[in-house]
C-alpha cells in the first residue's frame, strides 16, 4: 500500500470519527484531505457529498457526488445520493435522471426505485410512478422504501383502507427512520377513514419511538391537528397548528423538501377555514416561493409559443392545408385553466353510459413533442406535415385512444393546458369535440394559488404572473374558437349552478349524445378521480367556489391588475351573484 494511500485511509477514519461526533466542519476538512491525499480514490468524495449534505451545501453536494461518480460511474449510492441532492436544488428532471442512472447501473435499487416513484408523482406522471412502485413491490415485498412512498401516494388520493391494508400487510420495519415514516404514514391513513381512537393511540406509538426529529416535527404535529379536529377540540388544533409553524423553521438542512412544502399548504387550508386570512397567504406564499425554484417561469416563452401557434395555424392553413382523413368522433378534450370546472364537467359526462372520463393525459402533448420537437418551431413543423404523416400520427393516437374502453362511444381527455396543442386537434382528429371551461378568473386564480399541484405549473408561483398567464391562455382560447375547423363549446361554472338541467342538455347536444339520467347524479359515482376536485365532485352542484376571491381582493392584487390590464374582468362584474 503507497504512502498516499495509507494517508487517504487516515483521513478517511478521521473525517467518519468526527462526523459521527457532530464535528461537521472539521470532518468536511478531513474529506478534503482524503480527496488530495488520493484524487482518483471515489470514496473520499462520496464522504464529502455526504458531510454536504448535512451541513445543508446542497451545491457542494452535487459537486462531491459527481467527482465520485466520474471515478466509480457504476456507484449506484453516488447516483441516488446526486439525485436527492438535485431535487432539493429544485432541479426535478436531473433528480430523476440520477435515479434512473442509479436503476440502469444496478437494476431493481430499493432506494432509486423509491425515489424515482416519489419523483414522478410530484411532476404528475402519477401513473407511472404507481405502475413503477408495484412492480418493484410485488417483485421485492420487502423494499419499505418502495411501500412507504405507494401508501404516500393512496393516501394523497384518499384511498386511506388500501394503503392501511398495504402498512399492514408487512412486518414493521427494523430500521428507525424507516419505522418513524410507517407510524406517520399508519397515523394519516386512521385519520382519512376516521378512527380517532386508534389514531390516537398510533400517535402514542410514534412517540414511544423516541424524540421526535426537528425534519419530521411538522408532519407530527399536522397529525395532532387532524386528531383534533376530528375529536372537535379546537383549542388543541390550534395549539398544534401553532406548534407546527414554528416546528417548519427548525427541520433543518436535510428535511424533505416536500414536507415542508406540504407544511405550508396544510397549514394555509387550516387557517383559511378559519377566517385568518394573514396567516392563510404567508403559508400560501412560503408554500409556492419553495416551488419556484424548481419551476423557474417564462413570460417571454410562453408569449413566444402562443403567437408562434397563431402565426403557423392561421385561417388559410385549416381551409386549404392537409388534415388526416378520419372522421373518428370518439374523442373529447376538456380544456381550460386548472380550477375552471373541467374535472367536473368530465365526472359528469363519465357518469354517461356512452362515455368514458380517462382523466389527464398527456398524449396529446406526447404526439405534439414527436411531431414537432421541442425547440421554438414546433408549430410550423407541425402545421407543415403531409397528409400521411397526419393520418399516421392520429392512427397511433386513437389506437391507444380506443384501447382504454373499446365500448365507449366518447373518450374524454381533461388535461386543462391541451388548449394550447388545439391546432394539432385540427390537423390530427378532424372529428373531434371541444368544451372549453371558464369561470370568474379571479376564482380560478385564487383556487389555483391555494392547491399544492402536482406537475409542470410554474406560472402558478407568482400571483401577477397567474393573471397574465390566464389572459394569454384565454386570448389563445378566442383566437382557437374563431380559426379552428373543430366545434367548441363554451361551458362556464356558473351555467350548472344556475340551469344544470339546460347545461346538460348543451353539452350532450354538442357531443352528439342521447340524454342519460345517470349524468344528474354524477357524485353518485366510484370511478376514481386524481385531481385536486375528487372531493368536490363527490357532492351535488353548489355555488360556493363562485365569488370565492372576495374575501381575499387585497391579497390577490397583483393578480387582479393583469387581470384588469387585459380586459378580462368586464364580462365577469355584469354577472349576477347566485
Amino acid at each position: 500500500m503507497s504512502d498516499a494511500e495509507d494517508e487517504q485511509r487516515a483521513a478517511l477514519r478521521r473525517c467518519l470519527s468526527l462526523r459521527a461526533a457532530g464535528d461537521l466542519p472539521a470532518a468536511l476538512a478531513a474529506a478534503r484531505e482524503a480527496c488530495a491525499a488520493a484524487p482518483d480514490a471515489p470514496a473520499a468524495y462520496y464522504a464529502m457529498g455526504e458531510i454536504c449534505t448535512a451541513l445543508g451545501d446542497d451545491a457542494g453536494a452535487v459537486a462531491a457526488f459527481a467527482d465520485a461518480l466520474r471515478r466509480a460511474p457504476g456507484w449506484a449510492d453516488a447516483w441516488v445520493n446526486l439525485g436527492l441532492a438535485r431535487y432539493r436544488q429544485g432541479a426535478m428532471g436531473a433528480a430523476k435522471q440520477a435515479m434512473r442512472e442509479a436503476l440502469r447501473v444496478a437494476p431493481g435499487h430499493a432506494a432509486a426505485t423509491a425515489n424515482l416513484g416519489a419523483f414522478l408523482r410530484l411532476t404528475g406522471e402519477t401513473e407511472e410512478s404507481e405502475a413503477l412502485l408495484r412492480e418493484t413491490l410485488t417483485r421485492t415485498p420487502e423494499a419499505i422504501g418502495v411501500r412507504l412512498n405507494l401508501v404516500a401516494d393512496l393516501v394523497q388520493r384518499e384511498r386511506g383502507a388500501v394503503a392501511l391494508a398495504l402498512l399492514e400487510s408487512a412486518a414493521l420495519p427494523a430500521e428507525l427512520p424507516a419505522l418513524r415514516q410507517w407510524h406517520l404514514a399508519r397515523i394519516l391513513a386512521l385519520l382519512q377513514l376516521g378512527r380517532p381512537a386508534q389514531a390516537r393511540a398510533a400517535l402514542g406509538d410514534f412517540a414511544a419511538v423516541g424524540p421526535v426529529p426537528p425534519e419530521l416535527a411538522p408532519l407530527f404535529h399536522w397529525r395532532q391537528v387532524l386528531l383534533a379536529q376530528l375529536e372537535r377540540d379546537e383549542r388543541s388544533a390550534r395549539e398544534a397548528a401553532r406548534e407546527m409553524a414554528a416546528a417548519i423553521e427548525a427541520m433543518g438542512p436535510t428535511a424533505v423538501l416536500e414536507h415542508r412544502i406540504m407544511a405550508h399548504y396544510d397549514l394555509a387550508q387550516f387557517w383559511s377555514s378559519r377566517g385568518n386570512r394573514a396567516a392563510t397567504f404567508a403559508h400560501w406564499q412560503a408554500g409556492h416561493r419553495l416551488l419556484r425554484r424548481s419551476q423557474p417561469f417564462s413570460r417571454d416563452a410562453l408569449a413566444g409559443f402562443i403567437e408562434a401557434n397563431i402565426a403557423a395555424f392561421d385561417a388559410a392553413r385549416f381551409a386549404h392545408g392537409p388534415r388526416a382523413k378520419n372522421r373518428d368522433a370518439a374523442p373529447v378534450f376538456i380544456v381550460g385553466m386548472p380550477r375552471s370546472g373541467t374535472t367536473l364537467c368530465e365526472q359528469i359526462l363519465a357518469a354517461h353510459r356512452d362515455v368514458h372520463g380517462a382523466g389527464e393525459r398527456t398524449a396529446l402533448v406526447g404526439a405534439f413533442s414527436r411531431l414537432g420537437g421541442n425547440a421554438a418551431d414546433a408549430p410550423s413543423r407541425i402545421a407543415a406535415l403531409e397528409e400521411t404523416a397526419l393520418d399516421e400520427a392520429a392512427q397511433n393516437y386513437l389506437t391507444e385512444l380506443r384501447a382504454l374502453a373499446p365500448t365507449k362511444t366518447r373518450i374524454v381527455d381533461k388535461m386543462p393546458g391541451n388548449e394550447l396543442y388545439l391546432g394539432l386537434v385540427g390537423l390530427m382528429l378532424p372529428g373531434a369535440k371541444i368544451i372549453h371551461c371558464v369561470r370568474d378568473p379571479r376564482d380560478i386564480g385564487l383556487s389555483i394559488w391555494t392547491f399544492r399541484f402536482y406537475g409542470e405549473h410554474p406560472y402558478a408561483h407568482d400571483l401577477a404572473d397567474l393573471g397574465w398567464t390566464i389572459a394569454q391562455r384565454a386570448r389563445l382560447m378566442d383566437y382557437w374558437r374563431a380559426l379552428l375547423p373543430i366545434p367548441i363549446l363554451t361551458v362556464a361554472l356558473h351555467d350548472w349552478v344556475r340551469n344544470f338541467e339546460g347545461t346538460l342538455t348543451r353539452v350532450l347536444a354538442h357531443l352528439d349524445l342521447p340524454p342519460d339520467p345517470a349524468c344528474a347524479r354524477f357524485y353518485e359515482s366510484d370511478r376514481e378521480v386524481r385531481t385536486v376536485a375528487r372531493a368536490q365532485v363527490r357532492q351535488p352542484i353548489h355555488a360556493r367556489g363562485l365569488g370565492r376571491w372576495r374575501p381575499y381582493a387585497a391579497e390577490l392584487a397583483p393578480l387582479i391588475s393583469e387581470l384588469e390590464m387585459a380586459g378580462m374582468l368586464a364580462q365577469w362584474d355584469g354577472q349576477p351573484k347566485v
